[in-house]
């Protein structure tokens, strides 16, 4: 009979996981413009609480005034970022002409080394290269658009934060009704540490963005490449998509430096200093900002970016990181989910240190009792 349930429950478990993820993939648009306005929200909180306590204001000129100043810039950067990229993908058909040119003079010094005949050389045949590599510049620059597309909601966006901002004592008070069973105590103790947790990571991310950033500003004008200051903002702005928006920042420099420069060297010499400078940011820059207040280890943030990535694309790698933390508060506060909390959060130093050293450091420990 135990096995029996047993089997049910695991078979309710998976049919409902499918069930929910069907559910956040059909429901993108309506869950994205939400999600975003809780992280924004989250964000400007701070600015908010001083405006109500220090400065007396009420809570509607508060939530008003808070939103207009963080949109104000939004829309500021947003307008540059476009503005700079529509100029950098104008220039598309030089980079790929650029780009044809070093591959046809690549395949005939290997075609020589090779001693390939002229009959059956790749040259001699259209492989239709420049086209292949038009096609994938395009699908290039509509995954840098489409990682702008998150902020091109700017109805929704604002109306959602205003309502959670001016709202939030009642949607609070419904959060106690909604866990009745559970003490409100427990349940702001939830939302307190799911409030700092947001709070830490979007503010450590800020800081980071701003060294990062002036960290590559200046190695791109020592380089000489082009538009050195957007380049190096901008790289650091795809911080918001661990790993794989550093290689995006490096990648458009890069081919600045292929046409602009006469050296190859050049081209090394970028992506040597985005390679270096991620090294520093996420060995020392990240864990000293942040101080580890995000506990999500390297292989849920990797693994979470991918599915996320799956149901909602670019902008499902933005939120990745801050619902992956907010699961875990969750399951840390759940007796039935906490070994998923544990499996989530950073390892500790004893489940990493190799059992032959431990060996040899007791071995060493009984040598000198004797």
């Amino acid at each position: 009979m135990t096995t029996k349930n047993t089997s049910s429950n695991f078979a309710f478990n998976i049919i409902a996981i499918i069930a929910v993820v069907f559910a956040l993939y059909v429901l993108k648009t309506l869950l994205m413009p939400l999600l975003l306005a809780a992280i924004f929200g989250i964000m400007i909180f701070p600015v908010q609480l001083f405006l109500e306590k220090k400065w007396r204001c009420n809570r509607l000129f508060a939530t008003i005034f808070s939103i207009v100043i963080m949109f104000g810039f939004t829309v500021i950067l947003v307008f540059l970022i476009v503005t700079q990229l529509r100029e950098f993908m104008d220039n598309g058909s030089e980079y790929i002409s650029k780009i044809t040119e070093i591959y046809t003079k690549a395949l005939s010094v290997v075609e020589r080394s090779l001693d390939v005949s002229s009959r059956d050389s790749l040259l001699k045949k259209n492989v239709g290269f420049s086209e292949l590599l038009k096609g994938n510049f395009d699908k290039i620059s509509t995954f840098i658009f489409e990682s702008g597309a998150i902020f091109s909601d700017f109805v929704l966006i604002p109306i959602y934060m205003f309502f959670f901002l001016y709202y939030r004592r009642f949607l609070r008070s419904f959060t106690y009704r909604l866990f009745s069973k559970k003490s409100k105590s427990y349940i702001n103790t939830v939302i307190k540490e799911i409030y700092h947790i947001q709070q830490n990571y979007l503010v450590g991310l800020l800081k980071v963005m701003l060294i990062v950033g002036i960290l590559n500003t200046t190695g791109l004008l020592l380089l000489g490449i082009d538009n050195a200051i957007f380049f190096g903002f901008f790289a650091a702005l795809l911080l918001v998509i661990p790993y794989i928006g550093v290689i995006i920042g490096a990648l458009l420099p890069a081919l600045v430096a292929l046409v602009t420069k006469d050296s190859y060297w050049y081209v090394f010499g970028v992506l040597a200093l985005f390679s270096v400078i991620q090294f520093i940011e996420g060995n020392f820059i990240t864990p000293k900002v942040t101080g580890g207040k995000v506990s999500v280890n390297a292989f849920i943030v990797i693994f979470s970016l991918i599915v996320f990535a799956m149901l909602w694309g670019v902008a499902g790698m933005v939120v990745a990181i801050p619902i992956t933390a907010t699961i875990k508060i969750l399951c840390d506060h759940s007796e039935e989910y906490k070994a998923f909390g544990f499996l989530i959060g950073e390892p500790e130093n004893k489940f990493l240190k190799s059992r032959a050293r431990s060996r040899l450091k007791k071995w060493k420990a009984i040598r000198k009792k004797r």
